[in-house]
């Protein structure tokens, strides 16, 4: 059974409450989570705050929507040499 996806600001406000002096076995057990990915989410986000996190998801987002524009344009250059090339 797959478990709950949790969003970047979801997981940092998790990340605050245990910093907010509860102890880490308590919150994973609140939020129903494991210890191992409270420690993980811990070395991914560390000391980002939520402002940050939200304008790395838009860059992210803004880079994978770049890379499909370069490929896209990198393949319309292949099909146009390919045409030009056998109309020669």
């Amino acid at each position: 059974m797959k478990g709950k996806r949790h969003t970047t600001e979801e997981k940092i406000r998790i990340l605050r409450a245990a910093d907010g002096g509860k102890n880490i076995v308590e919150v994973c057990k609140e939020k129903n989570i494991s210890e191992q990915t409270f420690h993980r989410w811990k070395r991914q986000f560390g000391m980002m705050q939520i402002p940050e996190a939200r304008r790395l998801k838009e860059l992210e987002k803004e880079n994978s929507e770049l890379k499909k524009m370069l490929a896209d344009s990198l393949l319309k250059n292949r099909v146009l040499e390919i045409v030009n090339a056998k109309k020669w």
